[in-house]
């Protein structure tokens, strides 16, 4: 096991977290979930599962899936413990507001099939989960998620809660959560990953930033590989990007907030 970042012995910011074996950098940083009343444990859950027809449709159009297996792969996840499981862990209405668009990322996981994920900008891992079950349900693939994402303009319910602490144990076997999050890392991540197959930037609003990852990114990803961006109304690199293919910009979702898709395809 990788020691925390500062801590005594640490050479690499990389830790595989599989199973219980969560680093005590992990575990000094987790917040204790709210209590819910019933009422406000439907209420959420049910904000969770809503999707929108064209964020549905345009899944179909980035992965060429069948709409009657994408519609399977929704009841899956209707019947699924994955929203009561992140609603135990702390996921409130903070996280379904911040992030309205995680169940669109499970589908989308189920429907391309990635071999090879990569999120920049972890924070407590609600998206990181909603990937992660995709994956699982799939059978195949992997997730390295870079952190801690950084925590300029997000609300308070969202800074306070420790970082990885919505991802379930059942599911850390895929995934590997890098630490030290700064464009070397990511230059890091992407050179050892050799293709790319589903990019997600959640990595805040600073331009330089996003303008660096979202490129390296896309010179990254596979024949069938898919780019996301979240918050893509923060700054203008996802528009300039989409406009470099000579595409308008290109959504997953309108949100609030928008989370931007485009496939190599496109």
């Amino acid at each position: 096991m990788t020691p925390a970042p500062g801590g005594p012995g640490s050479t690499a910011p990389e830790v595989d977290i599989a199973g219980e074996s969560v680093p005590a950098y992990l575990a000094r940083s987790a917040r204790p979930p709210s209590l819910l009343t019933p009422a406000a444990r439907k209420a959420i859950r049910q904000r969770m599962l809503l999707l929108r027809q064209a964020a549905l449709d345009r899944i179909v159009r980035l992965t060429r899936i069948r709409p009657a297996e994408l519609q399977q792969y929704r009841r899956d996840l209707r019947a699924s413990s994955l929203p009561d499981t992140l609603l135990e862990r702390g996921a409130g209405l903070a996280f379904t507001r911040e992030l309205p668009q995680g169940a669109l990322l499970y589908l989308l996981v189920r429907a391309a099939r990635p071999k090879v994920v990569i999120e920049t900008g972890v924070r407590p891992g609600y998206s990181t989960a909603w990937i992660l079950a995709g994956l699982s349900e799939n059978g195949s693939g992997t997730l390295t998620s870079l952190g801690p994402g950084p925590v300029a303009g997000r609300s308070t319910g969202v800074q306070d809660v420790g970082v990885g602490q919505f991802v379930p144990p059942s599911l850390r076997s895929r995934w590997t959560l890098a630490l030290g999050n700064t464009p070397d890392r990511v230059r890091e991540l992407l050179a050892s990953a050799g293709r790319v197959d589903l990019f997600l930037y959640d990595n805040g609003p600073d331009l330089a930033r996003a303008r660096f990852e979202l490129r390296a990114a896309w010179e990254t990803l596979s024949p069938e590989g898919v780019l996301l961006a979240h918050h893509i109304d923060a700054n203008v690199a996802w528009s300039e990007l989409c406009q470099g293919q000579g595409l308008p910009p290109q959504l997953l979702d309108p949100g609030p907030p928008p989370m931007g898709a485009l496939g190599v395809r496109a």
